[in-house]
């Protein structure tokens, strides 16, 4: 008899995307003639930068040749790639990073959620709410929970509500924990946090020995420059952080994957015995076990992100979505709906109109103005009465869908 992991049994109904999915299957099958616009998850649209097209063209030729062909790579990824991030990504900004505390990996959402097979069960672990769903649902998947109450919150979590009310700054905790995740700027809510903020973040960790998951996809379009773009930029961090990044939102790579995560040499965790480990060599054993690297074809297309060429097509791609979230603010503060976000990411988090739901304007959205934004309950319960809409699209289907909006 096989038996099921039973953590699964503890999941809410449905992940996020896949009920979004089913609504919309629904609505089309009943409407065929309906022409949605979809502006609900963060799937980039644009085509991916020529620097990075060519790199990886080349890289196919090299392939079919004897001399050029390239088979099973470090599973840490290449050393020219590692040292392209390095330089570019940390050190530029003063952060104290080596290419070899450098792991390329095919997403950061795999990171973030594999991170935890070298975390022990007994940490208390502390979240963001409203929350990008992968951090609470693989620790329950891992048994790192308790059950779900009525509102969606689960035992053995601790939530930290980011709201208009705090002005989207995460509190710090009011007791004691040892994990906590960290994503700026924010998914789903677009705030930042402030160099100030985040010192407070690291100051915490380090009086009580926690660890920061911090996640930087997004950091390419932050606009203001005294906004960190890394942990690591925080005096400390190093001993306190882990951070991942992606090159699926700034260069458009969520179909071809590449990402990295940070852990940096020095980093320590303690064993049920009270001694303590590098984190470092317990995630190279990780990726050395589980993984068998990003594919050489994929790495050169990202080396060329950094060449001067491909900084100058990613500045233009990252320009064009803000550009989209800047017509998104404008055209629903018209509207007469109150927003949030947009200004540093490429989301825009709105205020449902009063008596409405996250997942009835949902609904609203998609059967009156045939769009499909993303309801803030599925982020968690402070999430609720709110709805965020994305800013990866084509600029006519943006345009079209604010004047649908408008026009409710």
């Amino acid at each position: 008899m096989a038996l099921v992991n039973g953590n699964y049994l503890k999941l809410k109904a449905g992940y996020l995307f896949p009920e979004i999915g089913r609504r919309v299957k629904a609505f089309s099958e009943a409407n065929p003639d309906a022409a949605l616009i979809r502006l609900g998850i963060g799937d980039v649209t644009e085509p991916l930068p020529q620097a990075c097209r060519d790199a990886m063209k080349n890289a196919i030729d090299e392939m079919g040749t004897r001399d050029g062909f390239h088979g099973y790579g470090p599973e840490q990824g290449y050393a020219w790639l590692r040292e392209a991030i390095a330089k570019h990504d940390f050190q530029s900004r003063g952060c104290d990073i080596s290419a070899d505390e450098i792991f390329v990996s095919d997403g950061s959402k795999c990171d973030s959620s594999n991170i935890l097979d070298i975390l022990g069960e007994g940490n208390r672990i502390a979240v963001t709410d409203p929350v990008y769903p992968v951090y609470v649902d693989s620790n329950v998947m891992a048994g790192r929970t308790g059950d779900a109450n009525e509102g969606g919150q689960y035992g053995g979590l601790s939530y930290l509500p980011i709201t208009a009310a705090n002005d989207f700054t995460a509190p710090l905790p009011s007791s004691p924990v040892d994990l906590i995740y960290l994503c700026f700027p924010n998914n789903p809510t677009g705030a930042v946090a402030s160099r100030e903020q985040l010192k407070s973040w690291v100051d915490y960790a380090l009086e009580h020995k926690a660890l920061i998951l911090f996640d930087a996809a997004y950091e390419a379009f932050i606009q203001d420059p005294a906004i960190p773009h890394s942990i690591f930029e925080i005096e400390g961090a190093r001993q306190c952080a882990i951070e991942f990044r992606s090159f699926s939102k700034n260069a458009g790579f969520t179909g071809t994957r590449c990402a990295l995560t940070v852990v940096p040499k020095g980093l320590m965790g303690t064993s049920a015995t009270g001694e303590q480990v590098e984190l470092w060599g317990l995630w190279n054993r990780r990726q050395s076990t589980k993984f068998n690297g990003v594919s050489y074809i994929v790495q050169r297309g990202a080396e060329a992100v950094y060449s001067e060429q491909g900084q100058a097509e990613v500045k233009a791609l990252i320009s064009f979505y803000m550009e989209n979230a800047a017509i998104i603010r404008r055209e629903l503060s018209a509207a007469g709906l109150t927003i949030y976000g947009g200004e540093h990411a490429p989301y825009v988090w709105i205020k449902t109109p009063e008596g409405m739901d996250s997942w009835g304007f949902f609904d609203h959205l998609l059967n009156k103005a045939n769009v499909v934004g993303t309801p803030g309950s599925g982020f968690g319960a402070a999430g609720e009465g709110y709805f965020r809409l994305s800013a990866f699209n084509s600029r006519s289907n943006v345009d079209e869908a604010m004047r649908r909006i408008r026009a409710l």
